[in-house]
């Protein structure tokens, strides 16, 4: 049956992964203002997210403006913000499953083997999850960095990674291991018959004796 260690670890890692997730996608330094070539570093340094812009001042003051409308931004930060949120919400529901299959959990105790595939399922789920945060966190970065290498950029426009898309990518690689160890977890066990053999055919043929 399914070592209670392994599904313990895998676990603690998707739990740490959903927060890394829930950080990094609330966090706005998903981009920051990068100074290459000739640009001049200014007393303010740039910040933007999924879901506000940031402005921090070399006095330490930080100021954040709220994106104030969904229709103004463009698709693909729609979609980066999409993705984060069913991929968080996935991950959520995926958890909740595999605790319910855990060899440590008392529910359905008394179907080993059911239990072992509910927590082969939420680790599937689970998997499904992080794939959703780190196709957007991926398709985030490959804009930043199209946008970095386009000649047509101006200077002090140009972006580079900030702290929390790193935060999400390490949320949803945790969400990965995590979610793998309790979809292993499930081993090929040899189905116990429920009912056990007849000895009619034993008994059968100890009767049939020949008497002289």
């Amino acid at each position: 049956m399914a070592n209670s260690g392994v599904q313990l670890l895998g676990f603690g890692l998707s739990l740490i992964g959903i927060i890394g997730l829930i950080v990094g996608t609330i966090l706005p330094q998903w981009k920051m203002s990068a100074y290459v070539g000739d640009s001049i570093i200014t007393a303010v340094a740039t910040y933007q997210g999924l879901w506000m812009s940031c402005a921090f001042q070399s006095t330490g003051q930080l100021q954040c403006k709220i994106y104030d409308s969904i229709l103004q931004l463009d698709s693909d930060l729609q979609a980066t913000r999409a993705l984060m949120i069913v991929g968080i919400i996935v991950s959520i529901c995926g958890l909740g499953v595999a605790c319910m299959g855990m060899k440590c959990t008392t529910c359905g105790a008394d179907d080993k083997v059911r239990k072992a595939r509910t927590a082969m399922t939420g680790g599937i789920i689970l998997l499904v999850g992080a794939l959703c945060a780190i196709v957007a966190c991926s398709w985030f970065a490959h804009n930043v960095i199209r946008a970095f290498y386009n000649p047509f950029t101006p200077v002090n426009t140009k972006f580079e990674f900030g702290a929390a898309i790193f935060i999400a990518w390490g949320g949803s690689f945790l969400d990965v291991l995590g979610g793998a160890m309790l979809a292993a977890s499930c081993t090929g066990s040899k189905q116990v018959s429920k009912y056990p053999k007849s000895n009619t055919a034993r008994s059968a043929s100890g009767n049939n004796k020949e008497y002289v």
